[in-house]
């Protein structure tokens, strides 16, 4: 039984390594060369993200989620300048997660 199992190319396993050894393919088991950095998309600068940020904006309000995704940005680059915007009087947050220009 076992023996016939293991002449026919059965794996030992004693432990999880075993396994995962196992069913890792053998050319993804050899360490491969490091791929070269990809370079890292431009950040706007405050400036001109502000700029974005207001041209998109107007007096009805817009979900906050959409201008996000409308700017193609990650959320933790629009995210701190809509603050700013807020704080400087320039956008104003309504209920709702809701942006619009200040008046």
């Amino acid at each position: 039984g076992c023996n016939a199992l293991l002449r026919d190319g059965a794996t030992l396993v004693r432990v999880t390594e075993d396994v995962l050894a196992a069913l890792t393919p053998p050319d993804l088991a050899r360490p491969r060369p490091a791929a070269p950095p990809t370079p890292a998309p431009e950040r706007p600068t405050p400036s001109d993200l502000h700029a974005r940020i207001l041209a998109r904006l107007g007096p009805s309000p817009v979900a906050e989620d959409q201008l996000i995704r409308d700017l193609a940005l990650p959320s933790g680059t629009v995210a701190p300048e809509l603050v700013t915007l807020e704080l400087e009087g320039h956008i104003l947050r309504q209920p709702g997660g809701l942006l619009s220009r200040a008046g």
